[in-house]
């Protein structure tokens, strides 16, 4: 196990977790504690400049999780701005220079330490961040675009098997992780987890609080993996109610990979 040496000891009040929006539909998420900050897929460098000057905050280091220009398109700026350091995917094209991680290995920032975790399907190295045993406040998860929620990410560059085996390793994770993904998709992806799922009352009532926290202009974000459990159609797939959906839609879906992959197909032609 690799550990990426620390810019802070590590104890004290946990950090403040904020997304920052981005483009139009992306979520730049905004560590801070006391005057230093980390930021996480930093697309756009001028919302980050904007926050750090409204807060005063010094920019230590970027964690990224994968390649995507609208994750790592402000990298560079920020980094000749700041001088901070660069943690992202080992194997993966981010703007050099950049620390590598991979599975296994820890990154210890504003008093906390974060697990790397090995989340392929979107992209074939995408990483995600997630700090365990957290000695004050929340356990976070920067997934990127593995887990959405009410969804997951397109399969760009892996398989359903390797996204199916990610989101599972996700779903594993403590019911009050918070989940911090990239994107303001909520209300499009439950959308279609009521097509799979329209009985399903958890889903609806998750659907009810969405729609009113964008109706006030907040964020739907972070949720939690245990609503991601409960209305999930990708966390869902082996469950009776979203397997028999799956299967009108391709009789031929069988085992949990293809039932997995003949979803993901369904939501890439929803409209």
């Amino acid at each position: 196990m690799t550990m990426v040496p620390s810019d802070a000891t590590m104890h004290g009040p946990a950090p403040t977790v904020e997304p920052l929006p981005a483009f139009s539909d992306n979520y730049i998420w905004l560590l801070h504690r006391g005057g230093d900050a980390w930021v996480v897929d930093p697309g756009d460098d001028a919302p980050v400049r904007q926050a750090l000057q409204r807060r005063g905050l010094r920019l230590q280091g970027i964690l990224l999780t994968h390649h995507h220009a609208d994750h790592v398109g402000g990298v560079t700026a920020l980094r000749a701005a700041t001088g901070c350091r660069v943690v992202g995917p080992a194997g993966e094209p981010v703007p050099e220079p950049v620390e590598p991680v991979a599975e296994g290995d820890t990154v210890e920032a504003l008093g906390q330490r974060w697990r790397v975790l090995a989340v392929p399907g979107h992209t074939a190295g995408h990483i995600a961040y997630v700090n365990d045993a957290p000695p004050e406040g929340p356990r976070w998860l920067f997934c990127g675009d593995t887990l959405l929620s009410g969804g997951c990410g397109r399969l760009f560059e892996g398989t359903p098997a390797q996204m199916l085996a990610s989101l599972d390793l996700l779903a594993a994770l403590p019911a009050e992780t918070q989940v911090c993904c990239a994107h303001e998709y909520t209300l499009s992806n439950l959308r279609f987890a009521r097509a799979v799922e329209p009985d399903n009352p958890d889903l609806a009532a998750y659907t009810r609080t969405c729609d009113a926290r964008r109706a006030g202009g907040e964020p739907t974000l972070p949720s939690t993996i245990a609503t991601e459990r409960r209305i999930n159609p990708f966390l869902r797939s082996r469950e009776p109610t979203v397997r028999r959906a799956v299967q009108q839609q391709d009789p031929t879906a069988r085992s949990d990979v293809e039932v997995f992959a003949a979803l993901r197909r369904w939501k890439d032609g929803f409209r």
